[in-house]
């Protein structure tokens, strides 16, 4: 079945093009040193003046104001303690995503009844389900990032470049942070954690990277409510999370879609294909070559998906921010050869579902012959 899938491929020129002209440069110009890129900084010497601090702060245009004032004349608006601001680090979120549908399937057992393995396997989706799933995601992403931005009194102009990535960050996940161990972060059961330690840039990498995991599982749980129509839940939730971590074929696909995006925002010549190399490294010899890139064709059409709701908020002004914060952190040369990793190939569209039809159908059956193995992953999102 993965096989055929084969005859579904269409090139993504976009991203060989660049991938191709970024290689043939390398081999054949002289690798320029790079500048380093210091933020300007503009002071406006004040002498023999006095002034007092700056206390409270105008809700609306955020305009700070001493402690004597009580009013924002701009804005009409009461002023308020700049103590009531929270730093975005500081910022708690616990996002919920919901799909809804006529069935509450609240146990195992309904969910792996007989009508709806059949449900599956018919898998009666198409492209405009997909879209509206997707849309789902974006809409109530937008709603928790005006809940956040509004109940912390945030400053959009007035963060830094990772505080932007951050805050969006939690705007689809919890986030929380790690002290100790090598992994720059990881993402599980609905959490985001990062290594703050890291530099700022790496900081922002790893949390597109992460937050592509969850963006992933997000889809396929809108796939799977839409197959069985019912709401979503924890049960559903665990079913996907077992389904993309079960098997090797699931894993590549899930890491190379994360790899593709965190490309997507980062320098060509600086990705770090490392979690994709050892799944590989793992399966001894279990999926062929041709196998293996058809699965990174899988992940590289998701990927598209995934950037789709990326790019509401990572605009192309703040794009550049992110890439020109990397470069000021990271002095060693880049690596083009690592772009050989990469897969320039789609899915079209009959050729995307048919693939998803796989993941979610084999995927289902598998988790429905391990419910120990589910069980314990409901205990970790309780």
């Amino acid at each position: 079945m993965l096989r055929d899938l084969s005859k579904f491929l269409k090139v993504d020129e976009e991203k060989e093009n660049a991938i191709q002209d970024l290689l043939f440069k390398s081999q054949h110009t002289m690798l320029r040193s790079k500048k380093l890129v210091f933020a300007e900084e503009r002071m406006e010497m004040c002498e023999n003046l006095e002034f007092a601090p700056f206390t409270k702060f105008c809700p609306k245009c955020h305009r700070e104001y001493p402690m004597d004032e009580n009013v924002c004349y701009e804005c009409l608006v009461a002023l308020k303690d700049l103590s009531e601001k929270t730093p975005i680090h500081d910022i708690e979120s616990k996002p919920i995503f919901r799909f809804s549908g006529e069935n509450s399937l609240d146990d195992f057992e309904s969910i792996f009844c007989e009508s709806n393995v059949e449900k599956v396997n018919e898998f009666n989706i198409n492209m405009n389900d997909l879209e509206k799933i997707i849309r789902n995601i974006k809409l109530t992403s937008l709603r928790n990032l005006d809940e956040l931005i509004n109940d912390n009194y945030v400053d959009l102009n007035g963060i830094t470049i990772l505080e932007k990535v951050l805050l969006f960050t939690k705007t689809f996940v919890n986030v929380e942070y790690k002290s100790y161990g090598q992994q720059l972060g990881y993402f599980e059961f609905e959490t985001v954690t990062i290594d703050d330690r890291q530099t700022a840039s790496l900081q922002i990498t790893t949390m597109i990277h992460e937050l592509s995991h969850f963006l992933l599982k997000e889809i396929l749980v809108g796939v799977l409510c839409k197959l069985l129509d019912c709401a979503s839940n924890r049960f559903i939730d665990v079913i996907v999370t077992y389904v993309l971590a079960y098997s090797n074929f699931t894993q590549l696909i899930d890491e190379y879609s994360a790899h593709c995006c965190e490309g997507r925002f980062t320098v060509y010549g600086y990705q770090d294909y490392s979690s994709f190399l050892n799944i590989i490294a793992q399966m001894d010899g279990e999926m062929s070559r041709d196998e293996i890139e058809i699965t990174k064709s899988i992940g590289n059409t998701f990927a598209n998906a995934i950037k789709d709701i990326l790019e509401i908020f990572i605009d192309r002004d703040l794009r550049e921010d992110i890439k020109s914060n990397f470069l000021n952190y990271h002095y060693e040369s880049p690596n083009y050869e690592m772009l050989k990793l990469e897969n320039c190939e789609m899915l079209t569209d009959e050729g995307f579902l048919k693939a998803i039809w796989l993941i979610i159908s084999e995927g289902f059956a598998a988790a429905g012959e391990n419910l120990e193995i589910l069980n314990d992953y409901l205990e970790e999102v309780k």
